[in-house]
């Protein structure tokens, strides 16, 4: 890799060196402080957000190692870090592009780009597959093809590498212009063209043109002519008059034009016909998306002159890609993150980064396969793998390899070695793991998915997952709603409205969440046994709980003279643990009639609050009856007017800042000039809009599953279920499916009322819904016994359901039983 310094970089970026304590050697660059990996080499770049500002943790990064830093801003007290090396620059974004544009002219290798709306990271995935025998590939870790992810990407090229497979994304005009520059492409592929990240354009054939500007100076393009709007703004683009296009199509005349596509039981065979020659592929996939990809895959194997034997032999051999991280209940009270579909040093950084925000146990082990195919040399590779452990913190490391046994001695952490996979079954205990978290990462060949089914707690084949970057996305399409200083508080009461306290709280601290609410002690004093730090409010706080509250440092809202007296009694029991003056949340009733001090009550309350010098009051609050509804508008900005006017009489009587809150999720969307300083946020967190406008841009974050457990032929007449609810009109084809009203799923929905998803079709509840199961008609449905069944989902929403049972989202979601065991997901 080409020598970087501190000094070497404020030049490439024409930076001004304010202070050079050392001219240190610059091998990683950072841009979130949770993710350190090598803080002694590591640039951190300071970026400025909406909502963060990277500034803001110099300190903290200083204090963990980090010694050289780009910022727009210069701390005011430089002699705080002595030690450190501060560039100054107008724009930090700027900043890390010119670094990644200067590092990729420096390394003459071929580059194949990939944009488009979807399919972008499989066909990255599986073109490496394809072709990592023949070269040393370096490519995007996951999905990073923004405006930051592709400099990141960059930074990874070295001498060795000889092909370079980069995706490239954008969400506003202007963008790609400025990554063409750092990609710097020969080959271009164009996946497709949908709706995602379309609200930044005019229409359609603008954001064509702008993704267009990858392939200004490459040499290739290949593209599927079926999307017409492409190919018109293609023949348009003044930067691609002279480029090669080698085209693709089902329908249209086209260099590899498709004949016929015959979907089989677990495989896809493409027939196709290419410079007036017959050929064939089969592919293990029969999605329509899998089937576009691969297409792809093999029109860029094509024009590379790849004979189609050979393709097609590589083609049947390709695997899944594995998008996301999936965090599992294991035996022994163990967590599992399996990511045991490939195996590289990036998206081990990637999967070690999700394994430290786990905060469940104390105890973090990974159990790591070989490494394969970096084009380093065994010892330098398990050095550097070595070094990453032990700075992410690792307690131990499963080595599962020849090549990673015989590099043994390079962890210093405790740790156990295996030659393959079979010897490590072979020599498995259940005793070998216990109360930590556990991280499957091994290259497809080893076959993690046998370690994967051997750690996992036995689940119940009805299944819920929870999309945790759905949750994030979600929290910042509200934060983007929010003025930059207003505060959040996050709702994980009732098992996170059925999503899991723990799993979601962890998420949000992650992220910087103000403040986390639950609605009882016992949820909150789980989440601080678990690790959580972030500040709690427990809203109905019962006094058998008042002292582990104080001992958990978990703060109550007090609603009424009674629990404000009983409260201030039990922290002066307490007074021994406490350095300062515990805080406390007071609840305003201003038209819920439901919990809070009514006005005529204010007076009093702020002479007894004044009189109390063992609370401090942090915020003052009420509650929105009906901020989601139109027609109770009116009240509503009642309810906002007598809130302002009772907080201010309390705030102006107590000399510190307190915060105020009143509004809910829908209450910051529909009235945002009522922000105050702080904001709940409950069920939009989980993807529940308050209009369809809302909703449509909120994330699904909860899909409930299961599978079909036996399919039976139903004749005319017969019935179905108990009390023979259902009696059939006609032959019918029935599947029986593992969830039921003990599960959560209501039995209101029963005889057809309710309905589920298998394959893609509908499938309506036929008889009445029991209590561990319930029968679907798929007469007429291609489904097999073990088929996935989607019960609520992106497909079909959960506000659906709550429409034919006359009810709202949050009992739908809230009623999922705890015996549904719950899978969280990291893409």
């Amino acid at each position: 890799m080409t020598r970087y310094t501190t000094s070497i970089v404020a030049e490439i970026i024409n930076g001004t060196l304010i202070q050079l304590a050392k001219d240190e050697i610059i091998r990683t660059l950072l841009i979130d402080s949770r993710k350190i990996a090598f803080p002694e080499n590591a640039l951190f770049f300071a970026i400025k957000g909406d909502r963060h500002n990277g500034h803001t943790y110099i300190p903290e990064l200083y204090e963990k190692g980090i010694r050289n830093f780009i910022t727009e801003d210069i701390p005011q007290d430089l002699s705080l870090f002595e030690n450190a090396n501060f560039i100054q620059v107008n724009n930090v974004i700027l900043a890390i592009q010119k670094l990644a544009a200067f590092h990729r002219e420096k390394h003459n290798l071929n580059v194949i780009a990939i944009t488009g709306s979807n399919g972008k990271t499989i066909i990255k995935e599986w073109l490496y597959q394809l072709l990592n025998e023949d070269f040393n590939i370096v490519r995007s870790p996951k999905s990073y093809n923004s405006q930051v992810g592709v400099p990141l990407s960059i930074w990874q090229i070295n001498k060795e590498h000889d092909l370079g497979i980069f995706e490239a994304g954008i969400s506003k005009p202007g963008e790609m212009l400025t990554l063409e520059k750092i990609i710097k492409p020969q080959m271009g592929i164009f996946t497709n063209i949908g709706e995602a990240h379309a609200e930044n354009f005019k229409n359609q054939a603008e954001k064509i043109k702008e993704k267009l500007d990858l392939f200004n100076h490459s040499e290739t393009l290949i593209y599927c002519r079926d999307y017409i709007l492409l190919g018109q703004e293609i023949l348009l683009h003044p930067g691609l008059k002279n480029i090669k296009l080698f085209t693709w199509s089902k329908k249209a005349k086209a260099d590899l034009q498709i004949a016929k596509i015959n979907k089989m039981q677990q495989q896809t065979e493409i027939q196709a016909i290419y410079n007036m020659n017959f050929l064939r592929i089969k592919i293990p996939f029969t999605d329509e998306a899998s089937i576009e990809n691969a297409i792809h895959c093999w029109s860029y194997m094509l024009f590379k002159g790849y004979d189609n034997e050979f393709i097609a032999k590589r083609m049947l051999s390709l695997n899944p890609v594995a998008m996301r991280l999936e965090l599992k209940e294991g035996i022994n009270n163990c967590s599992v993150i399996n990511d045991s579909y490939n195996s590289d040093l990036g998206s081990l950084s990637i999967a070690l980064d999700f394994l430290n925000q786990q905060q469940q146990h104390e105890k973090k082990t990974l159990v790591l396969s070989d490494i394969l195919q970096t084009g380093k040399n065994e010892e330098q590779l398990y050095s550097e793998v070595a070094q990453m452990i032990s700075n992410q913190g690792i307690s131990r490391i499963v080595g599962i390899g020849e090549a990673i046994s015989r590099q043994a001695g390079k962890f210093n952490v405790h740790k156990l070695f295996f030659n393959d996979t079979a010897d490590f079954l072979k020599n498995f205990s259940s005793d070998f793991f216990s109360n930590e978290t556990i991280l499957l990462k091994g290259a497809r060949v080893f076959g993690f998915e046998k370690i994967s089914k051997l750690l996992q707690q036995k689940a119940h084949e009805t299944v819920l997952e929870i999309n945790l970057d759905a949750v994030i996305d979600n929290l910042n399409y509200f934060r983007s709603k929010l003025n930059p200083s207003t505060k959040i508080v996050a709702m994980v009461k009732a098992f996170s409205y059925g999503s899991g306290s723990f799993e979601i709280a962890n998420l949000l601290q992650f992220h910087r969440i103000d403040y986390l609410a639950v609605a009882y002690a016992d949820e909150a004093i789980e989440l601080r046994k678990a690790g959580i730090k972030t500040p709690i409010m427990v809203m109905n706080p019962l006094e058998q709980s008042y002292d582990a509250m104080i001992h958990y440092k978990l703060e109550p809202e007090i609603y009424s003279f009674k629990i404000l007296d009983l409260f201030s009694d039990a922290v002066k029991r307490n007074l021994s643990l406490l350095q300062e003056p515990f805080p406390v949340h007071l609840k305003l009733d201003t038209g819920m009639r439901r919990l809070g001090f009514d006005k005529h009550e204010i007076n009093e309350l702020v002479v007894r609050i004044k009189n109390n010098k063992n609370l401090v009051v942090k915020s003052v609050f009420s509650h929105l009856s009906a901020s989601d509804e139109e027609i109770h508008d009116a009240f509503t900005r009642e309810q906002i007017s007598s809130f302002k006017e009772m907080s201010q009489r309390i705030i102006q009587y107590l000399d510190y800042p307190i915060l105020r809150h009143i509004l809910n999720s829908a209450g910051i969307v529909r009235f945002p000039e009522s922000q105050f300083e702080m904001v709940r946020l409950g069920v939009g967190l989980y993807g529940i809009g308050a209009n369809k406008y809302e909703q449509s841009r909120l994330k699904n974050v909860s899909t409930l599953k299961t599978s079909i457990s036996q399919i039976r032929n139903v004749k005319q007449g017969e019935s179905i279920g108990y009390s023979r609810k259902a009696i059939a009109a006609s032959e019918m084809k029935i599947a029986i499916v593992p969830i039921g009203y003990a599960d959560g799923y209501n039995r209101g929905l029963s005889n057809g009322k309710g309905k589920m998803f298998v394959n893609g079709k509908e499938a309506k509840v036929v008889g009445n819904v029991c209590m561990d199961m319930c029968m679907i008609d798929i007469t007429g449905v291609n489904a097999k016994e073990g088929d996935e069944v989607i019960v609520f989902g992106a497909e079909y929403p959960i506000t659906d359901i709550a429409l034919e049972l006359n009810t709202i989202p949050y009992e739908i979601l809230t009623n999922v039983s705890r015996r549904v065991k719950r899978i969280y997901f990291h893409e």
